[in-house]
């Protein structure tokens, strides 16, 4: 029999079984009924990363072996009061009064171990019984951290680039230290003008130190570039050093040499360079955004040899300019030309010079996160030396971020691909996280929401925290390949 019809023109049969119903959206609204009753919920639940690292890397005990107080805490013992600070400063509470705030948080308390955290006095007379040593002590504890974690996330960088800026923090209140001096949005309040060093590579906070508002010295510039040099893993073998014009003098370029570190700093305007300028012979900068390019031999005053000088010419408008104008921070003006000079060592040409002290506008970025992100711009105290503690804290709170990006970084050997994610950005996507609590048989979890975004990259965030082992006088690397 002969069938007179199209293949596919029959209906096709109806599916067996009923579809996976799809769910309904929860309604919230006005009425929504609402209660107290759940226990042990919090949203710091990204502080189990954080405590993991430190737990592996023993920095319990570089604190207790390291910071000392002639106070004996009864509340908390030192290292508690240590980490419950830095803790604090990490979740994004930059004064000690804060901390009430999160003084029965169940992750908090379970990583401090204790039923509630001590009242904001017992936190004050801790703190102000602290030495002003203990800043140093602190960056000798950042200096073995820094160490250990690119021990254990195998970076091995053998050329490292250090950015070294100031910054101004105006003071509302009558802090000791506090002066009247280059302070360019609050003219003629008094500041902190604070030192700080980075490296460019991974963004960490190498040395810093709490200064008064007062300019710094040449002795105090060369110092603390020679203790950021000796603060260096021993892993770099070359430096690179960039600064500003603040950092203009003859110490500065002693201690670069000293650390036989590369270098680059804007210069300042003197007479004597402005008729440098003038006699030397300039040419078309097509790889720059200068009109022309010149670089010359030059001695300053009170310098003990020449050095090369590179600069770039930028023709200004046909207009007059007033006697009292004043000079730009690092744009300096003459009646016909605007000039940007700079002092190196380095013999690359004058396009490459300019491209690679551009890059330190990372490190103004940096400080900006420290200020508004981490709290460094927040003195609590009257006391200058318990500033500049809680200085030191600070940056290590901002250098436990850095040192949890590197461990979650993308498997990479290039360092200039490393991506920096903020303070603020990690806090919203690793920190505050929702979490429960839960104890069973004698055992202890953390039970995470199963829509949590960044599940895969937290499990593996963990996954290389607890691979974490010494070996040696050091860490086994626990990723592939090294970052170098």
């Amino acid at each position: 029999m002969v069938t007179d019809r199209k293949k596919d023109s029959d209906k096709l049969p109806v599916k067996q079984g009923p579809e996976k119903a799809s769910p309904e959206p929860n309604e919230i609204g006005a009425s929504t009924p609402y209660d107290f009753k759940g226990k042990n919920l919090t949203p710091y639940g990204g502080l189990l990363p954080v405590i993991t690292m430190l737990e592996k890397l023993g920095f319990q005990s570089l604190v207790e072996q390291s910071v000392t107080s002639k106070r004996i805490p009864r509340a908390m013992d030192l290292y508690r009061f240590v980490l419950g600070i830095v803790l604090g400063l990490y979740i994004g509470f930059a004064r000690l009064n804060q901390l009430r705030f999160v003084a029965r948080d169940p992750i908090l308390t379970g990583i401090l171990k204790v039923t509630k955290l001590p009242v904001q006095s017992t936190f004050w007379r801790f703190v102000n019984a602290l030495h002003l040593n203990v800043a140093r002590q602190m960056l000798a504890i950042m200096r073995a951290m820094r160490e250990r974690v690119w021990a254990a996330a195998n970076v091995k960088l053998e050329v490292v680039t250090i950015d070294t800026d100031t910054t101004v923090h105006t003071l509302y209140g009558q802090q000791m230290g506090g002066r009247k001096g280059y302070n360019p949005k609050n003219k003629g309040k008094k500041s902190y003008q604070p030192m700080l060093t980075f490296i460019a590579e991974t963004r960490e906070y190498v040395w810093g130190e709490l200064r008064n508002g007062d300019r710094p010295s040449g002795k105090q510039v060369g110092d603390h570039i020679r203790k950021v040099c000796a603060a260096l893993p021993p892993c770099v073998k070359q430096i690179f050093g960039r600064a500003d014009s603040g950092f203009y003098c003859w110490e500065a370029v002693a201690a670069y040499e000293e650390c036989t570190a590369r270098f680059v700093i804007s210069a300042r305007k003197t007479s004597r360079l402005v008729e440098q300028l003038r006699q030397a012979e300039w040419k078309p900068s097509p790889q720059t955004d200068g009109d022309a390019e010149c670089e010359f031999r030059y001695q300053p005053q009170d310098w003990d040899k020449e050095y090369r000088f590179v600069a770039l010419r930028y023709e200004r408008a046909h207009t007059e300019v007033e006697a009292e104008e004043s000079e730009q921070y690092q744009l300096f003006e003459t009646s016909q030309y605007q000039y940007r000079v700079f002092v190196t060592d380095m013999s690359e040409p004058i396009s490459f010079v300019v491209w690679f002290y551009n890059q330190r506008a990372g490190a103004e970025n940096l400080i900006k996160e420290a200020n508004n992100d981490a709290g460094l711009a927040a003195h609590p105290s009257g006391r200058f030396d318990v500033n500049g503690n809680h200085f030191q804290f600070t940056m290590l709170a901002y250098n436990l971020n850095c040192w949890l990006m590197l461990f979650n970084r993308e498997p990479q050997a290039d360092a200039t691909k490393l991506h920096h994610t903020t303070l603020a950005t990690s806090r919203l996507r690793f920190l505050f996280v929702a979490a429960k609590i839960w104890r069973h048989a004698g055992r202890t979890g953390v039970s995470y929401s199963d829509h949590y975004e960044e599940k895969s990259m937290f499990e593996r965030l963990m996954y290389r925290l607890r691979r974490i082992a010494p070996r040696g006088q050091g860490y086994a690397p626990v990723m592939l390949p090294a970052l170098c």
